[in-house]
């Protein structure tokens, strides 16, 4: 197993792929301190005010003189990112080849969507009836969970005393709920007197089956529970009659997410989504990559790659526009890493974010989708949303994506409404918390190749797609978050 990396020719530092010890020699320099695993160390004398460069892009600049051998990270390194910036379209060639077929088995619905979980969903309008809704749930998982995949509710403290976009984003999210294809049935909870009562959010939802969707308002019933027990008998017979079936890879959305970044993540785990979602694309599918602000500094890498001018200038706006919300709130635009991203190796945001942006492979972006606005285009679309976990797995789910990949280094449990699987950057995690972790990417340091390590996460990726249940399911463990902006009342 390689201990140190010096990951592009063009880059003078190297990272330790585990601890380094202060006077040992590693890719030509003797080590002059302690270097902890994920961590850089400079690989020549770096001057005052000179950039620091990794992945072959400068990451930031020195703030004192770093000679060879010496620990490169924010004790001495600054980001060169400032502001918002003017951005001139140079496209490069990188359309993908459809040279790749695969199927899973998954749920075809009879609007034509595909689903990979035939479970039902309660969906508040509200946050009030929260707790009616974790008591639907248990008891209907008690007495028609063999019928599905399961019953799941997803509490949040929104629809009601919201204003403006805020209002309208949290009314387009649930509405992206009910539609999605992972949920065979749904039944929509309502309290009755809130701004997001089923009056108002009706129009925003749009045409429903109503075999498949059910509504109920808890303020008119005498006793909700068994008004909610009653209609989830009904969802749960109407959804036990869907049947998996074969289905291409072609049909199948993944969203590319990060969290608790490492210095190996840009190493390892996220350079294998890159892989994988090439790879789907390749078969014709689509995947989805969010975190805007950790695209900051590697966001030309992206824009440059846009299929044409018009995606080119929906990039920019994208880009800006996180941009701008950063600066209206008063809030540093580029002080992103998280402590533990930092305690892992990860030291500016053009670092950060370099690695981040590897998800997204090497295919043309094919379009770039507003907050819960809906994939229509194959290939590698661009989605606005935060760098939050929890924001951002759900951004993925109202986007369309049947699964989440998300890559970790310092491990976390989260999950989202759809699948999540958890990728550990290094096998030390991957053994320690396996009741999180799903794969390991850490054998690519380990001596496995990417090609070979593809070919078997892709494969993984397919079984989940057929039922396989990741470990966030096993454990249960669902959340959504609704990205906000302005004033609750």
């Amino acid at each position: 197993m390689a201990r140190f990396i010096r990951i592009n020719q063009k880059d003078n530092v190297g990272v330790a792929l585990e601890a380094l010890k202060k006077g040992e020699t590693c890719l030509g320099v003797t080590l002059a301190e302690d270097i902890p695993a994920g961590h850089k160390f400079a690989l020549s004398e770096i001057p005052e005010g000179s950039n620091i460069v990794k992945y072959a892009f400068p990451i930031g600049h020195a703030t004192s003189p770093i000679h060879p051998g010496m620990w490169v990270h924010t004790h001495n390194v600054k980001t060169n990112l400032s502001g918002v910036l003017d951005y001139t379209y140079q496209p490069v060639s990188c359309k993908l080849p459809l040279d790749r077929e695969a199927t899973f088995m998954g749920y075809r619905r009879e609007d034509g969507q595909v689903g990979i979980r035939n479970e039902v969903w309660i969906v508040n309008t509200v946050g009030c009836v929260n707790g009616t809704a974790k008591t639907l749930e248990r008891l209907a998982q008690e007495a028609y969970g063999d019928r599905v995949d399961g019953i799941h509710c997803f509490v949040h403290p929104y629809g009601c005393s919201q204003l403006g976009e805020d209002h309208a984003n949290t009314q387009k999210l649930l509405a992206s709920m009910v539609h999605h294809p992972n949920a065979g049935a749904v039944l929509v909870l309502s309290l009755g007197c809130e701004n997001n009562n089923l009056n108002v959010f009706k129009p925003v939802l749009g045409e429903v089956n109503p075999e498949r969707v059910k509504f109920l308002v808890t303020q008119e019933a005498e006793d909700e529970i068994e008004a909610g027990m009653k209609l989830l008998d009904e969802l749960t017979q109407y959804a036990a009659k869907q049947k998996r079936e074969p289905i291409s890879a072609s049909e199948l959305v993944i969203g590319l997410k990060c969290g608790g970044s490492d210095g190996l993540s840009g190493i390892t785990a996220n350079p294998l989504l890159g892989s994988v979602s090439d790879l789907l694309t390749r078969c014709g599918g689509t995947s989805l990559l969010t975190e805007v602000p950790e695209m900051f500094g590697a966001e030309t890498i992206l824009m440059n790659r846009c299929r044409d001018e018009a995606v080119f200038q929906k990039a920019v706006g994208l880009i800006n526009g996180f941009k701008e919300y950063f600066i209206r709130h008063g809030q540093e635009v580029y002080e992103n890493p998280s402590p533990g991203n930092k305690a892992g190796g990860i030291t500016t945001l053009e670092d950060k974010s370099l690695g981040c942006t590897q998800k997204g492979g090497t295919g043309e972006v094919e379009d770039v989708l507003n907050y819960c606005e809906h994939v229509s285009h194959k290939g590698l679309n661009l989605v606005y949303g935060p760098g939050n976990d929890l924001c951002a797995i759900t951004a993925l789910m109202a986007a369309g994506a049947h699964l989440v990949l998300f890559t970790t280094g310092r491990g976390t449990p989260v999950g989202a409404p759809i699948p999540t699987v958890k990728v550990a950057t290094n096998t030390a995690l991957a053994e320690r918390k396996k009741n999180w972790i799903d794969f390991n990417a850490g054998v690519l340091v380990q001596g496995k190749t990417m090609e070979e390590t593809t070919e078997d996460f892709f494969q993984k990726i397919l079984a989940v797609a057929s039922g396989e249940r990741t470990q966030s399911e096993l454990h249960d463990y669902r959340e959504i978050a609704i990205f906000k902006d302005g004033v609750t009342l």
